[in-house]
């Protein structure tokens, strides 16, 4: 009798118990703890409220966030197709035509289809995947990754790429995003400040990974299906202008459309490489596509 009073007395005293407590993690550093960190703490918080309120975006609830992997899954068809979109189709589909270049028409359609292939067979097999048989959702690669190969081999193998991948990708966008906001406000801008120094590349690379920073202070990935909404029209739209100009303009004489002839064997390798390179980056996406399982 004794042994049940104790275990219903644990019951009582469980976080579980209380829906509207929110878990603390085990890997919160200390330092957050201590007085000093306080106003930094205040300073997160009341930031990550205004963007929500501004925004009119998903705020967090903390009954939500004793779900398993993630904190929301009010997610919709709707924003999956914009987070897929978004995150799947790359600006480097614009240099596909110096890919071709290099290719020619007959290889650079074929590596384009392999690829094309390749990245919708890749991505159905992490969706079967992250909804295993077993009823365990791997939501996060480093998991599916020892859930495969085993715990150890699992590690070896997942995380350094996560880790350069996940480098490489945040160095790519940074500098795809300052350049193309420093050419944005020189088109916007025009001849109207010419009389004002405008801001350097390095200085459109601050404000890019600035802003970044501050939408990462957001929950989830609902609360961004806004930007996304923007960045798959953006997506589609630059993918459609490349087929619609190549159709209303009239083909060019005295064009070749051989592939380049370059000066050394190297040239010609490192051309391929490249090529194959453009095509691939084109397409993209597989780094979300567990997380945007998670939130539908």
């Amino acid at each position: 009798m004794q042994d049940q009073m104790d275990e219903v007395e644990e019951v009582k005293s469980s976080p579980m118990s209380n829906p509207n407590m929110t878990p603390k993690s085990p890997f919160v550093s200390r330092f957050m703890a201590t007085p000093l960190a306080s106003p930094m703490k205040k300073a997160m918080t009341s930031m990550r409220g205004y963007l929500e309120e501004v925004g009119h975006l998903t705020k967090l609830d903390p009954q939500d966030a004793w779900l398993p992997i993630t904190e929301s899954r009010n997610g919709n068809a709707l924003y999956s197709a914009f987070h897929t979109l978004s995150s799947g189709i790359g600006i480097p589909a614009l240099l596909l035509p110096l890919s071709f270049a290099t290719l020619g028409w007959a290889w650079g359609i074929i590596c384009l289809s392999v690829a094309f292939m390749w990245q919708l067979y890749t991505l159905w097999l992490l969706i079967q995947l992250h909804e295993s048989e077993s009823g365990v959702r791997y939501s996060r690669y480093l998991r599916l990754s020892m859930a495969a190969f085993g715990k150890k081999l699992g590690k070896i193998l997942a995380l350094f790429p996560i880790m350069y991948l996940s480098g490489g990708t945040c160095v790519t966008l940074i500098m795809i995003g300052g350049g193309t906001m420093k050419i944005f406000f020189q088109i916007v801008c025009g001849e109207t400040c010419r009389h004002v120094s405008p801001p350097s590349t390095i200085e459109w690379y601050l404000v890019f990974t600035g802003t970044a920073i501050l939408l990462a202070q957001l929950p989830n990935l609902n609360s961004i299906a806004g930007i996304s909404l923007i960045g798959a029209i953006t997506a589609v739209s630059y993918c459609t202008l490349i087929w619609v100009v190549s159709v209303t303009k009239d083909r060019p004489n005295g064009v070749s459309y051989k592939p380049l002839e370059t000066k050394s064997d190297a040239a010609t390798v490192f051309g391929v490489l490249n090529a194959l390179g453009i095509t691939i980056f084109a397409f993209r996406g597989h780094n979300l596509v567990l997380e945007i399982q998670v939130y539908n």
